[in-house]
């Protein structure tokens, strides 16, 4: 059995580059000690004795662990110790530890810290000239989810499933995350992760609390439902999604831009009563809240599409009803910067964890604190971050 205290002598690191060290360098500084510490002692995770691996070692190693996704463990290991003794954070001589250790070391850390300390470090970082990142004076962001695909053991299995199309199962166990994003710096603001069968809006409900007023949240047709409308609006930012074709949105009023006002109305009510309320709505006359939601919808097609979607209407809805404020045109061209979240996604899955790869993980906990640590890797855009968690 490997113990906590068993070292390897290892030789010098060769391939070590100048951008690697840097790189930690960066990380520590948006991640600063006091700021690990904090979360340690909130997860309850800070050491009642002196370890060769301290907790706080630890969550640096599997941040380090993103930014250095090819390298075993004692290679990443050891390039964190000679980053931070470059960097005057590390003094005394140590040695790396084996892999056993750093494994027992990940599972005693487990995922509690990381995931706190990544709602600590994820916020907005545009300032007001970056480029890509505003709409008028509104901060734009969006809310989508993908798959990762798991190392095929009976823990992932058991948490998160395989997707199925009735006749024939995934070779490998998805983990479905959603996330919410800056689309200027593509700096992640909130994730949520489930199993791969988990409710998309469900999952997306449970990051709203990272929303805020002066923000736009743009959302593709999926996420768009009634009650998880209300829930956005809830938290003061504004709302432009996307909705399907076949949402009933009634012309209340045309709006010089070209677009209109309409109202969503409650799916309970219908016949007679339904359409009542949308001659009040035309007259101007008030309604109860509970019937009906008031929303300006943008309708307009892309020309020069080719492949699927060629000639199809895209509706978008907001709550911003004037049209002086924000003009459709405006608002349709904003709702497009949506995409710059599904780039975060490709950075995700292909560029930053490697071609052809799953998350390879012995347990769920050491899985989900990966994960996070990955994600408060997205946060200095500018690193080269691996975002998805590996044993």
């Amino acid at each position: 059995m490997v113990r906590l205290r068993q070292v390897v002598e290892l030789p010098a690191v060769d391939s070590e580059r100048l951008t690697d060290r840097i790189s930690i360098g960066v990380l520590a500084r948006i991640v600063p000690r006091d700021l690990v510490d904090e979360a340690l002692v909130e997860t309850k995770r800070q050491e009642r004795r002196t370890r060769l691996l301290p907790a706080r070692v630890m969550v640096y190693f599997t941040m380090a662990m993103c930014l250095f996704f090819d390298d075993d463990y004692e290679e990443v290991m050891r390039k964190l110790a000679g980053a931070l003794r470059w960097l005057g954070n590390w003094k005394g001589d140590w040695q790396v530890p084996t892999s056993g250790a750093i494994s027992q070391a990940r599972i005693r850390l487990g995922a509690a810290p990381l995931k706190l300390l990544f709602e600590r470090v994820a916020v907005p970082v545009a300032g007001r000239g970056t480029k890509g990142a505003w709409l008028r004076s509104r901060r734009l962001t969006a809310i989508d989810g993908f798959f990762l695909d798991a190392a095929d053991t009976p823990e992932n299995v058991a948490r998160f499933g395989r997707h199925t199309n009735g006749h024939k199962a995934s070779a490998l166990p998805q983990v479905h995350v959603v996330a919410l994003a800056e689309c200027g710096t593509h700096a992640i603001l909130a994730a949520a992760v489930g199993p791969r069968a988990s409710d998309e809006r469900t999952l997306a409900a449970t990051l709203f609390d990272a929303c805020e007023p002066g923000m736009l949240l743009t959302a593709d047709r999926n996420f768009y439902g009634r009650d998880l409308w209300h829930q956005a609006l809830d938290t003061g930012a504004d709302l432009l999604w996307r909705v399907r074709s076949n949402l009933a949105l009634p012309v209340i009023q045309p709006l010089p831009d070209g677009s209109y006002l309409s109202i969503v109305i409650n799916p309970k009510l219908s016949g007679k009563r339904r359409e009542q309320l949308i001659v009040d709505a035309r007259a101007g006359r008030d309604f109860p809240e509970d019937y009906a939601t008031p929303v300006r919808v943008i309708e307009y097609t892309v020309p020069d599409r080719t492949g699927a979607g060629t000639g199809e209407l895209i509706c978008l809805i907001t709550n911003i009803l004037d049209h002086t404020d924000i003009s459709a045109v405006e608002l349709a061209t904003g709702y497009h910067e949506r995409w710059e979240i599904e780039r975060i996604f490709d950075e995700v899955k292909t560029h930053q964890r490697g071609e052809a790869r799953s998350v390879s993980i012995g347990q769920c906990t050491t899985y989900e604190s990966g994960h996070r640590s990955g994600l408060v890797g997205t946060w200095p855009t500018d690193l080269e971050v691996r975002c998805a968690a590996r044993c």
